[in-house]
Order: structure tokens, then C-alpha cells, then sequence
């Protein structure tokens, strides 16, 4: 990707440093509930680093169903003074490439929605270490990237690109494909779809309540798709071989295949983000359209929001 000139976001809120807190304080109700990681999906990637990596599985599978349940109030943060903090190279020009793809996200949408007569509302993007505290509860690096539509917030631990290039997904547009997937929930969420479909959900038999996830993913697959569209045909955003590193993406973190990789039978009634050719299918979908109106997974599937 030619991402090196491109303008950079202003939000982008570095938690990186900082004692995330963990459980304490008391208990005021139920947080709201996140998109994008846990067990399902995206989730699963850092499982199998684990089994990779000959760490314990049991231990971050606490830490994964623990993250963005019913937690408790976070404890106050404990600010790491600057000069004791390091950084190295490579994390410092992640975050730079991180900015420079929200930033680019932010101007496909600002123009989409001013298609459509609307006004895009940006969504700030927060960067942290082990784990971090957001309206949807404490979520550990386990649950990968994740949009927590009570504060309208990205969260991604950059530690997460080096899983992607585990699974065989490397390469710049691979982690692009990533961030404009969270961003496409936050479309998602200032659009209204969220609250009908979490609606829904809360009606539904968990097997169906799956399913209209899984539609949730593939529309934000769809929208990544979009974006892409138009950071190339816009401002010329990438470069040959970029497409078939988000394609590779998508295909990686595909429910069966993490599925199939962790050892686990495939069963496709427990899918929370779709099989990988689904996800491909629909990442191909809106980067050969570029439309939004493309992205209606949830026709395509026969139900009416």
C-alpha cells in the first residue's frame, strides 16, 4: 500500500502504557455488548498463536469468555509516566500506518454518506496493550480487534498483526482490511442496523441468533470492500497483489478454517462471522462495486430488516 503520504488521523486515542484496570469496583449493570471478537471469528486467531506458540489455552480461554461480559465498573487507570515507556520501531510505524487508514476510511465515508445526504460521524480508534476497559467491558488481547458500539470505538492491539501474518494473511492491506472491517460495524452502528439486529437477536434461538451475526460480518466484510474501492480509485491508495492480501484475509479468519486450524469440528450452526469463501465473496463484492447498496446481505439471505 501507498499509505506513507497519506493524512493522518486525529483519532487516534493511544492507550498503549497505561494499567487497563481489570475487574474491580462495583457492579452498575450489564456493559454493552461488543462486535468482533471473542470464541467466534476474529477471536479465535490469537487461541491458535497459543497452541502455535506452546503457551496455555485454557488460561486465554478464561480471559476470552471473561472479556466483554457482565464486568464491573473499571477501576481507575494508572497513567505510566512517558519516560518509562518504550517503544520500538516497527510499533511506532504500525501506529502511524493505523492513522493513516483510519484517516482514509474517514474520507470514503465522509463522501458516501454525503451521496446518500447524510453526515458521517467519525469513530475514534483506540490503541492498547494486554488488555483495555471501553463502554462494553474489559476485553483482553484475546478478543482481537473488536467495535464497542456504546462508545462508538475501535480497539485493536497492534500485537494482532503479527497473529494475521501467523495465519498466512501478511502484508499491509491484510491489516487495512481489518481496520476498515471495525469501521464498517461503527457504519453500521450510527446507521441504525446494530440496535434492529441486536433486536432481533434477543428474540431469536441462539442458532438463529448466530445466523444474523454472521450477516452482520459479511455486510461488514462487504463494506471493508467498499472502502477499498475507493481509497484506490480515489487516491490511488494501493498496489498490485494488495486485493488478493485482503482476499487472503478474509479467507484466513473464516469461521470453518479457524475452526478446522483449532482442531474443532465444523459446525456450521455455531459460525458467528461466516465460512471463508462467504467472507471472500462478499470482500470481492463491494471492492468490485464500490456500493453500498451491494452490500445488503441480509436481502440476499430473504430477511427484512
Amino acid at each position: 500500500m501507498k499509505w506513507r503520504t497519506g493524512r493522518r488521523s486525529s483519532n487516534v486515542e493511544d492507550r498503549r502504557g497505561e494499567n487497563a484496570g481489570g475487574f474491580g469496583g462495583a457492579n452498575r449493570g450489564r456493559p454493552a455488548a461488543k462486535i468482533g471478537g471473542g470464541l467466534g471469528g476474529i477471536g479465535i486467531i490469537a487461541l491458535i498463536a497459543v497452541f502455535l506458540l506452546g503457551g496455555d489455552p485454557m488460561k486465554l480461554i478464561g480471559d476470552m469468555l471473561g472479556g466483554g461480559q457482565a464486568a464491573s465498573q473499571p477501576q481507575p487507570r494508572q497513567q505510566i509516566p512517558a519516560q518509562s515507556r518504550t517503544r520500538s520501531q516497527g510499533a511506532d510505524e504500525q501506529a502511524d500506518f493505523v492513522s493513516v487508514v483510519l484517516a482514509d476510511t474517514e474520507d470514503t465515508w465522509k463522501m458516501l454518506f454525503k451521496q446518500y445526504g447524510s453526515q458521517y460521524i467519525e469513530a475514534p480508534l483506540v490503541l492498547f496493550e494486554g488488555g483495555v476497559q471501553s463502554a462494553c467491558g474489559f476485553n483482553t488481547t484475546a478478543s482481537g480487534p473488536f467495535y464497542c458500539p456504546g462508545d462508538r470505538k475501535v480497539y485493536l492491539d497492534l500485537g494482532f498483526f503479527r497473529e494475521l501474518d501467523k495465519l498466512g494473511a501478511p502484508g499491509d492491506f491484510a491489516r487495512a482490511y481489518v481496520i476498515g472491517h471495525e469501521v464498517a460495524h461503527h457504519v453500521q452502528n450510527i446507521t441504525g442496523l446494530l440496535a434492529k439486529t441486536q433486536g432481533l437477536q434477543r428474540r431469536a434461538s441462539k442458532t438463529q441468533s448466530n445466523q444474523i451475526q454472521v450477516l452482520v460480518e459479511l455486510q461488514a466484510d462487504c463494506y471493508a470492500g467498499v472502502w477499498a474501492h475507493h481509497a484506490e480509485k480515489q487516491r490511488d491508495l494501493l498496489e498490485s497483489g494488495d486485493v488478493n492480501e485482503g482476499m487472503q484475509a478474509a479467507a484466513s479468519i473464516g469461521d470453518d478454517r479457524l475452526m478446522a486450524n483449532a482442531g474443532r469440528a465444523v459446525r456450521p450452526e455455531s459460525f458467528t462471522h461466516g465460512s471463508s469463501k462467504q467472507r471472500v465473496e462478499w470482500f470481492k463484492r463491494g471492492i468490485a462495486s464500490g456500493d453500498i447498496q451491494q452490500c445488503d446481505t441480509f436481502a440476499a439471505a430473504g430477511l427484512k430488516l
